[in-house]
């Protein structure tokens, strides 16, 4: 198998965001993801073994990207609050500006099989982990309060902002997915903040 790198890996990945969020998973056949993006069918299998690798890879490749930009941004601030309002930024901003990525994250992997899912949860836990940090830094601040239980405001945060994510889609993304951002940063705060703050 070719090294997971280069010009061709780059342009199947971003053709199988295109072909599946166009015609969703079980209708995006190998020779469509091959021929969007300029490749034989033969080429993609020289980097992925089936097509649930090549949804497995793109998360895998997107989501990292999607990680690494929000701890880059989150890293600047020293206070739990501005790191949480950052995150809840970057979740919906970097979705808003890729329609293809947020369909295929929100709707079409929903529709894999157990294999796929079992990929996708082990890279999601990355993002999970960034979540937990901003929470326990700001119990560690006192800032939030000392007895909210991590895992289950980790739900919360990633629940909300998936439901904003999929609700603009189903809704035809007729607004502004961004201007959500202060409303749901406010919302955690007021359930978060210790009584004092």
């Amino acid at each position: 198998m070719a090294k997971r790198t280069g010009e061709k890996y780059q342009a199947i990945i971003e053709a199988a965001v295109k072909v599946i969020a166009r015609h969703g998973y079980h209708q995006a056949q190998v020779s469509k993801i091959a021929k969007e993006a300029a490749v034989a069918d033969g080429t993609i299998y020289l980097y992925f073994e089936s097509k649930d690798d090549v949804l497995i890879s793109l998360f895998k490749e997107k989501m990292g990207s999607f990680i690494e930009a929000g701890r880059e941004r989150i890293e600047k601030h020293p206070r739990a609050e501005d790191r949480l309002r950052d995150l809840i930024y970057m979740h919906l901003w970097q979705l808003s500006k890729d329609k293809n990525l947020a369909i295929v994250t929100q709707i079409e992997l929903r529709q894999s099989n157990p294999t796929v899912r079992e990929g996708i949860n082990r890279v999601l836990k990355g993002y999970l982990n960034l979540i937990d940090e901003v929470i326990l830094l700001g119990k560690e601040q006192g800032i939030f309060r000392k007895e909210v239980e991590h895992p289950v405001a980790r739900k919360m945060i990633f629940g909300t902002l998936d439901e904003a994510v999929t609700s603009w889609i189903m809704n035809d993304r007729t607004y502004d997915l961004v201007s959500l951002v202060d409303p749901i940063h406010n919302l955690f705060l007021n359930g978060l903040k210790t009584a004092e703050q």
